[in-house]
């Protein structure tokens, strides 16, 4: 029956971040694999969820008071006016909040820039649109943005940009000048720009998150996506939201009503119990996942790992393998697996443009250090098992690539 499949279904590969969470379950392992919390939600806000559904809200609902709060977010963080009755559009999660956007904005042939190393879900969402993905490599070891290359990846075809700050994989966050450089050809090319920001609670050195919508004349050709998900430990609630322009708004608002009518309603009832949370919690938040990063990072730059950037938000470490290490990517987290128990995601899978001469895309493997202290002590008790005691690096590093 393969061939009744649509192209773009022939095209579509399982997420290999799911299939090592899989494994993960199967083999009893570790799970620094897939961005997900395993230590509970607040208690505040489950509470809200258990009364919703024993106040019956189990029915299609649209929860406005969702909107209200994001708006009034928008304008505490960034200053920005926007219309809660117009501008936002409840989804469910920032992955439906997303694919509606590219829908909603995309014809077949448009082009769209995305800034390499990247989430997955992008380029799946962008073709299934009918887009053509553009990938512009960010320069390592800090990922930076190259402005340069920038202007050489805009065409006659390019519709938009898509930006995902704080970023997944590598835990950059953008700076005011990169802002202000993609502000610049946004504007002078009339192009849009599509941001992820469901990491924006999630800074760490006292950095803060700067929406690209917020810079001059950008709120008008801006798409914000977000969700409640990394922000309050609810992934698999599926609350998110887009924020734009009343016209592309109602666009997105009606391309989610036709695929999924609504985002699960006692959900969207305790969403208003997370977004009224106090300043408190989210720099307790902040405060923690710092911790949670330094742990990790400690640990890997101990061991051997290439610890050349420290991330400054998201759930993740991006780790380069030294020079020493013969495996590729996906051989070093096979060993992992296999000697540590623990299940990470080899790095390749970020990349999308061709790889350069010295074959990068291939020498980082992403950690996910959102889990709770004793899963990460686990999982540094199995990582140190594997160290050399006369190098005090890894046994992993000094293993022979398979032919």
């Amino acid at each position: 029956m393969e061939e009744k499949l649509s192209s773009v279904a022939k095209t579509l590969a399982p997420s290999p971040i799911q299939q090592l969470s899989y494994l993960a379950e199967r083999c009893n392992a570790i799970n620094l694999a897939e961005g997900f919390p395993n230590f509970p939600a607040p208690l505040h806000i489950k509470d809200a969820a258990v009364s919703a559904i024993r106040s019956d809200f189990n029915q299609y609902r649209h929860v406005q008071g969702i909107c209200d709060y994001v708006a009034c977010k928008m304008k505490e963080m960034h200053g920005m006016n926007v219309n809660p009755l117009t501008d936002i559009v409840i989804c469910c999660g920032q992955s439906e909040a997303f694919a509606a956007t590219m829908l909603a904005i995309i014809d077949r042939g448009d082009e769209v820039i995305l800034l390499d190393p990247s989430y997955e879900t992008y380029d799946t969402c962008i073709r299934l649109a009918g887009g053509v993905p553009v990938y512009l490599g960010l320069d390592p070891p800090h990922w930076t943005l190259n402005s340069d290359k920038l202007e050489k990846a805009f065409t006659d075809k390019t519709k938009a940009l898509v930006l995902n700050s704080p970023h997944n994989p590598t835990g950059k966050i953008s700076t005011k000048d990169e802002l202000e450089i993609i502000a610049e050809a946004c504007r002078r090319r009339d192009v849009l720009a599509v941001t992820d920001e469901v990491y924006e609670h999630i800074t760490f050195d006292n950095e803060r998150h700067i929406s690209l919508a917020s810079l001059p004349e950008m709120q008008g050709r801006t798409i914000i996506t977000s969700s409640l998900s990394k922000t309050f430990s609810v992934t698999g609630w599926r609350v998110g939201w887009a924020i734009a322009p009343t016209c592309i708004a109602s666009a997105i608002r009606n391309i989610h009503i036709k695929i999924t009518d609504s985002a699960p309603a006692p959900f969207q009832e305790a969403a208003l119990a997370a977004l009224r949370s106090p300043p408190e919690y989210f720099d307790l938040l902040r405060r923690d996942y710092e911790s949670k990063r330094d742990c990790i990072f400690n640990l890997l730059a101990k061991v051997g790992f290439k610890m050349e950037f420290k991330p400054k938000g998201s759930f993740f470490l991006f780790a380069e393998l030294p020079e020493s290490c013969t495996l590729s990517d996906v051989e070093f987290v096979e060993e992992l697996i296999k000697q540590a128990g623990v299940v990470a995601v080899p790095g390749s899978g970020f990349f999308h443009a061709n790889p350069s001469a010295d074959n990068i895309s291939r020498r980082y493997i992403r950690f996910a250090f959102c889990k709770s202290e004793d899963t990460l002590t686990a999982a540094s008790a199995k990582i140190g098992r594997l160290v050399d005691n006369a190098s005090g690096y890894l046994k992993l590093f000094q293993l022979v690539r398979k032919s």
